[in-house]
């Protein structure tokens, strides 16, 4: 039967999602919890490949078992197994054939910007000390979804068939004295999200015009982008799926 399980994370103490052979992944530590209290070896597949610091307020991830899965249960010993920076938040039978990868249609980032020096917010956000004109930046980020083709955002050397993503959202708002950046899309390119948001802050802060952004996607070249910004600001905040791939039981 397969299962998947809905959880968050803190990305500061992993090396990313995905396995790594010298480093420690939130993948690797949830297979080994899975492994322990179900008394078999478990694998995962994710929704996605977060990079290094960067956090999940929500993802998914799919896993095979032969054992019928009491699902209240194993979220209480799963959180009580786990250390505190995941947490899992639901476990849900699914069909057979289901992918927390391939079967999600849309998936939901949040970039965070403080606008003033914060002593207990920087490992959650991203500081910015020059003045940002948000508004620049807003026009910039409609530009956005205009294209398909984001190769200019992508970290280069990336082994993917297409850079084509369908962005269905993106837009800035002021949170208190944080500036918040959402991006809704299909899929996302390695690196993308980041790229992309040190692109709009070099427009916020008058290195390049609104118009340049044209300029920087058609060039499909990362070099014209602007630099990628900190991890610590970034979070994986949705990953949606039909909902034909669940059971009830």
């Amino acid at each position: 039967m397969r299962y998947f399980i809905e959880l968050s994370y803190n990305g500061k103490a992993y090396h990313g999602w995905q396995n790594q052979p010298n480093a420690i992944s939130v993948q690797e530590v949830l297979e080994n919890a899975l492994s322990t209290l179900l008394g078999e070896s478990v694998a995962i597949v994710g929704a996605g490949r977060t990079d290094a610091g960067v956090h999940a307020k929500q993802i998914f991830a799919h896993f095979d078992t032969e054992q019928i899965v009491e699902k209240a249960q194993l979220v209480y010993k799963l959180n009580s197994f786990l250390p505190k920076d995941i947490a899992i938040h639901n476990v849900f039978k699914v069909k057979p054939d289901a992918h927390a990868r391939f079967d999600a249609f849309s998936r939901s980032y949040l970039y965070r910007i403080s606008l003033k020096k914060n002593a207990f917010n920087t490992e959650q956000a991203y500081f910015v000390k020059q003045q940002l004109d948000v508004e620049k930046m807003k026009e910039a980020a409609k530009i956005l979804l205009n294209y398909k083709d984001f190769q200019c955002f992508s970290k280069v050397h990336t082994d993917v068939k297409t850079y084509n993503c369908d962005i269905k959202e993106a837009e800035f708002n002021i949170i208190e004295d944080e500036l918040h950046f959402t991006i809704k899309a299909d899929r996302f390119l390695r690196n993308m999200v980041r790229a992309i948001v040190g692109t709009l802050i070099n427009i916020g802060v008058g290195k390049i015009e609104v118009t340049d952004m044209h300029q920087i996607i058609k060039s499909k070249n990362r070099g014209e982008a602007g630099y990628s910004v900190p991890a610590q600001g970034l979070y994986l905040t949705a990953v949606e799926y039909p909902d034909s791939i669940k059971i009830d039981d």
